[in-house]
């Protein structure tokens, strides 16, 4: 069961589905990894912490090229941007 609630931000949500549906279905399923552990890096999770941009901590999450941005409060997490690089 996941410790963690993944949500998008309608803004990410939106960028999300302007994709084609291969990156939507590698970038969900590396969104999905987050439901168990959105702070400790590893193998499908490449994640950094960025530097604190107000009273939330942001992280970093790299698919390909792509980037998730997101920050967790309590036991969820939610994603705020998706960038491609």
């Amino acid at each position: 069961m996941p410790k963690f609630d993944v949500r998008l931000s309608k803004t990410a949500d939106k960028e999300l589905d302007g994709l084609d549906k291969q990156a939507q279905n590698r970038i969900r399923a590396a969104l999905r990894e987050l439901e168990n552990d959105p702070f400790q890096p590893r193998p499908k999770a490449d994640i950094k912490k960025l530097h604190k941009m107000s009273r939330h901590q942001f992280y970093r999450l790299s698919i390909g090229n792509y980037r998730a941005i997101y920050a967790v409060e309590g036991t969820e997490v939610k994603v705020t941007k998706m960038i491609c690089s």
